[in-house]
């Protein structure tokens, strides 16, 4: 990782995904979550104040040095035990059945191969288990995303990778995983291109 990966990238994900409007969202995404939880993209550990009591641990994949480092105060104070468990969603080193859920909020958008990360998913969550997201993507409308197609490269290149016009429930239908409730909507606030919020759970299994 370069200067700007390691030391200012996480700063501003920090900041701009830390933004109060989004906490009663975190919130909602993690309702429900119980027993041992793989949470892809850990970051900063944003989600860490708003885990239920019913979760009992926290696997957290993270790559990035700096964002473990700007999560020391929240790791510090959380009430669940967290271990940084891993580096890439897309090679979890876990054996298979390992967890009751998974959590992903705003990560699906920067894995390079999604697909891979989400049959990780599916492999390392037991069947009848559950994979809370919130994450942003393509728009429902045209003219938005045609704006989401215009600015994604500069997006990719100055938010590490950020794509706008992921199918967010596409990509859950595609990995054989079935998305039981979702929230699709513009989050006010920010810029329609960002994309549309998608905040739901999906099943692992029959």
């Amino acid at each position: 990782m370069g200067f700007y990966d390691d030391r200012v990238l996480p700063h501003l994900i920090n900041l701009t995904c830390g933004m109060s409007a989004l906490t009663p969202l975190r919130r909602r995404t993690c309702a429900g979550l119980t027993g041992d939880v793989v949470e892809l993209g850990f970051g900063s550990g944003l989600n860490v104040d708003v885990y239920p009591d019913t979760v009992s641990r926290i696997a957290a994949i993270e790559p990035s040095d700096g964002g473990w480092r700007l999560a020391s105060g929240r790791l510090a104070s959380s009430r669940v035990p967290i271990d940084r468990a891993g580096l890439d969603g897309q090679r979890l080193p876990f054996d298979d059945d390992t967890f009751d859920a998974a959590l992903t909020t705003f990560t699906m958008c920067t894995i390079p191969d999604l697909p891979a990360a989400l049959a990780e998913v599916r492999r390392v969550v037991r069947d009848g288990g559950t994979v809370h997201f919130l994450e942003h993507g393509t728009a429902p409308d045209e003219p938005v995303r045609t704006w989401q197609r215009r600015l994604e490269p500069i997006q990719r290149r100055v938010a590490g990778g950020c794509h706008l016009t992921r199918d967010i429930p596409g990509s859950f239908a595609d990995a054989g995983l079935t998305v039981t409730s979702i929230d699709r909507f513009y989050q006010p606030g920010t810029p329609k291109a960002f994309g549309a919020m998608n905040l739901g759970v999906a099943r692992v299994g029959g």
